[in-house]
């Protein structure tokens, strides 16, 4: 197995699995479902991991499903997998500042899991009230790596950075008000962090946060 096949309308990577380690994984938005359903089936069929369609509504779901059977559908997470992984040994606690946040620790978890990494959920712990995030510190230290994901301020982030010494992923979200600029603060807050070794991902990108924690694990295993 080698290079590109070639549809016409995308030209699926075959080889992503060998250099990388999983299948070339699949954005939903703005593809026809016959499109979809046809990337999928290439990779299914040639290569050998998990085969995942993010950010897919439910009724093109329902679609893909009948079109190329033995899927899993995440409505939460909007997330489609076929063949997931095994457990691979990595625990990932998945934290979120507040509720709002959750649509984009839904796909964060369900991507992550769909990847073979075991998830806990840690919620609404935002630093509004910081004696709810205090109260899962034995939790968070659990934790081989931690993905924070918060809007407003993004204050959690460094929080959390200051209290666990294993890698932290933050996620800033396009939750809050009109100074938020739907998540560019929170991103800007990230990225200035104090506490140092904070990898941050693209707003709302729940899905850019579990690969990156899957990434942390490729030369331990």
């Amino acid at each position: 197995m080698s290079g590109s096949l070639d549809l016409g309308y995308a030209r699926v990577d075959l080889d992503r699995e060998t250099r990388q380690g999983l299948p070339e994984i699949v954005y939903g938005p703005g593809k026809q479902v016959t499109e979809i359903a046809g990337i999928v089936t290439a990779l299914t069929d040639r290569n050998t991991g998990p085969v995942l369609v993010t950010r897919i509504e439910p009724r093109p779901a329902v679609t893909l499903m009948e079109l190329v059977p033995g899927a899993g559908y995440d409505q939460d997470a909007r997330l489609l997998v076929w063949r997931p992984a095994q457990p691979i040994g990595h625990t990932v606690a998945v934290v979120t500042a507040g509720t709002a946040d959750g649509p984009v620790a839904a796909e964060a978890t369900a991507v992550a899991s769909a990847l073979g990494l075991r998830t806990v959920s840690i919620r609404d712990v935002g630093v509004a009230g910081l004696h709810r995030l205090l109260a899962c510190v034995t939790d968070l230290r659990a934790a081989d790596s931690v993905i924070v994901i918060a809007g407003m301020e993004g204050a959690l982030a460094s929080v959390v950075g200051g209290l666990v010494e294993t890698p932290v992923i933050a996620v800033p979200t396009s939750t809050g008000y009109g100074a938020a600029l739907e998540g560019v603060t929170a991103l800007l807050a990230m990225l200035a962090s104090c506490a140092a070794g904070i990898t941050v991902v693209n707003i709302d990108s729940g899905f850019g946060a579990a690969l990156a924690a899957y990434r942390l694990t490729r030369r331990t295993r």
